[in-house]
């Protein structure tokens, strides 16, 4: 795409983007020429812009109105114009500082996802990592009642998982040890989706009659070492800055982000985009009609992996298409580098 267009045209792209970035106003071929030193007269850029219209890069909302970037200008300005605003050492002291207020490995997340909402100005999200992959460190089983038990995975990335199950009879803390030991022997060291998928073969051999302990462990494998139904994992910040953007001020676009806030599995859904694109960055930038979900064509989505041993999880903001992506794309990269870093 970069070739397709010249010098002169990649400017005028460039001056259209930003200024519509900047003042979500259209932007007349008049404006540009008056506060962009091109040495191009109004009348030479509007043909260009006429051209860039042409070529699907740029629109107008009616006649006569100045123009303003498509999806495919978005995307262009993205990939080949956009420069990036590095974070300076006192934003980036001041991160550290906020994330390092807190110890407990959820809190940082909820942290981090209202740390970036407030400094990007947009909706961030952040989900806590999927554990199918992460490896299995330790096991335990604690009686919480006469008919209920705890199971407590601590998996290698150091993050803890409990589930409680209920019994149909009580349980002696001598069996529970017995279980536990019978279960690390034969599950540490494998991934938790190695062990959902071959559980029932790994224990097929014991008997376990008397508690029924096993085979409620066999039936409910895809409960406990399976956690992408938990939707409580998703962290949600910068709710109070939807009102700071023009796009909201449109009842219909507003009703239609907080459809969007209520609808969790969508939010999920958006943070597992494609391979990083965009900026050299270590982030996926999607854009528009880039989206699988129609409700999503009129937001761009900025997101990063942080990783926590060998699992991941992903940090990144939901916002209108017309969003400062210089400046946004460093915040959510470096603030996802830190959660991996004291997540570690």
């Amino acid at each position: 795409m970069d070739t397709e267009l010249n010098d002169r045209q990649k400017e005028i792209m460039r001056c259209v983007t930003w200024n519509f970035i900047m003042s979500a106003t259209p932007v007349a071929s008049r404006y540009i020429a008056k506060h962009h030193d091109l040495g191009l007269s109004a009348a030479t850029i509007r043909n260009t812009m006429a051209d860039l219209e042409e070529m699907g890069y740029v629109t107008h909302p009616h006649t006569s109105a100045g123009k303003l970037p498509t999806d495919k200008g978005y995307r262009f300005f993205v990939d080949c114009l956009m420069e990036i605003e590095p974070l300076t050492a006192q934003e980036r002291e001041n991160i550290k500082r906020q994330l390092d207020s807190v110890n407990d490995p959820t809190e940082l997340l909820h942290e981090a996802a209202k740390l970036l909402g407030a400094i990007s100005h947009q909706l961030s999200v952040v989900a806590a990592p999927h554990l199918h992959a992460a490896v299995l460190e330790h096991l335990e089983l604690i009686s919480v009642s006469s008919n209920r038990i705890l199971v407590v995975l601590t998996v290698r990335s150091g993050i803890v998982r409990t589930i409680t199950m209920e019994v149909h009879s009580e349980i002696t803390q001598e069996h529970l040890s017995h279980v536990v030991r019978l279960l690390n022997e034969r599950l540490h060291g494998l991934t938790l989706e190695t062990i959902r998928t071959t559980f029932a073969d790994r224990v097929k051999d014991f008997k376990d009659e008397s508690t029924g302990l096993i085979g409620l462990f066999i039936r409910s494998a895809d409960r406990i070492f399976d956690d992408s139904k938990e939707r409580e994992k998703l962290h949600i910040g910068g709710t109070h800055s939807l009102v700071e953007q023009p796009e909201y001020e449109n009842p219909d676009n507003f009703r239609a982000i907080i459809e969007l806030l209520n609808n969790e599995g969508v939010l999920i859904e958006v943070l597992e985009l494609p391979e990083p694109r965009g900026a050299g960055q270590n982030v996926v930038i999607s854009i528009g009609k880039e989206h699988r979900d129609e409700k999503l064509k009129n937001y761009s989505i900025i997101v990063s992996e942080y990783r926590v041993g060998g699992v991941a999880g992903k940090i990144g903001i939901i916002g209108p298409k017309r969003m400062h992506y210089g400046k946004v794309v460093p915040v959510v990269n470096y603030i996802a580098e830190e959660v991996s870093m004291m997540l570690s």
